[in-house]
């Protein structure tokens, strides 16, 4: 089976895809394009996911680049392949060509950036906290670092958890609310003190307050499509033992 990459034309020009599971070598509640490392599933079959995206990006497995993230606002900028224990970040830039960086998520925000003009790209992971903490913005600042121009910038992000399958609690909405009265505006009413909890529309919001020359989202929900998407509420709502990680993937 073919694997599935999801574009947006707001990134034309940069070779990028958010991997969907289809075309994968796992099996179980991994089936299908199961590319984490950090899961249950058989190295073996994450290995040749990987590879088999690898070669989706018309690159070597060696030249997907990585991070152990830990739901954090930094960044590593990164100029050759990594060796050795990853760094601990959540975000990834470069201005070097042949690089391709990824990140893996199962309902955060996969978001990956370019200035295509400057030739400068990054790849950020953000679930609720890294992206309340700053890791969007901190992305651009690295980028811009390395001579992208904030407003030449596309951001794109890709499959996540839409607000109507992100039941949160209030004391989820208090965080955001001692940031900024603002942020109600991304919660709706839920049952009984339960909430809705609009994750993409936060991203969106924060990019383009950070001055971003374009946001979008390609409007995927992970919970809500278990054939194209890993999801690790739905796996917890299913009480399954595990859960696969979607890639997400740019290159120069």
């Amino acid at each position: 089976m073919n694997l599935e990459l999801i574009t947006s034309s707001a990134l034309d020009g940069i070779r990028h895809g958010f991997f969907t599971r289809k075309g994968g070598a796992s099996s179980g509640v991994y089936a299908g394009l199961n590319c984490g490392g950090g899961s249950d599933d058989q190295a073996d079959a994450v290995a040749l996911n990987r590879a088999r995206a690898a070669a989706a990006m018309e690159a070597t497995p060696e030249a997907l680049v990585a991070v152990h993230q830990v739901h954090s606002p930094d960044v590593v900028t990164v100029r050759e392949p990594l060796s050795g224990d990853r760094p601990r970040a959540d975000a990834l830039v470069t201005d070097v060509p042949g690089l391709v960086l990824t990140v893996l998520t199962a309902d955060c925000e996969p978001v990956l950036f370019a200035d295509a003009e400057a030739g400068v790209i990054g790849a950020a992971h953000a679930g609720w906290r890294g992206a309340l903490d700053g890791v969007l913005e901190a992305t651009l600042d690295a980028m811009v670092a390395l001579g992208a121009r904030r407003e030449a910038i596309h951001a794109v992000i890709g499959p996540t958890i839409s607000q109507a399958n992100y039941e949160v609690g209030p004391e989820f909405m208090e965080r955001f609310m001692d940031e900024d009265p603002e942020n109600g505006r991304f919660f709706a009413g839920g049952h009984g003190d339960r909430v809705m909890f609009d994750l993409p529309a936060f991203g969106l919001y924060r990019l383009r307050e950070a001055g971003v020359g374009h946001a979008e989202w390609t409007r995927h929900c992970t919970y809500a499509d278990p054939e194209r998407f890993y999801s690790y509420r739905r796996s917890v709502h299913r009480r399954e033992a595990d859960y696969g990680r979607l890639i997400s993937a740019i290159r120069l």
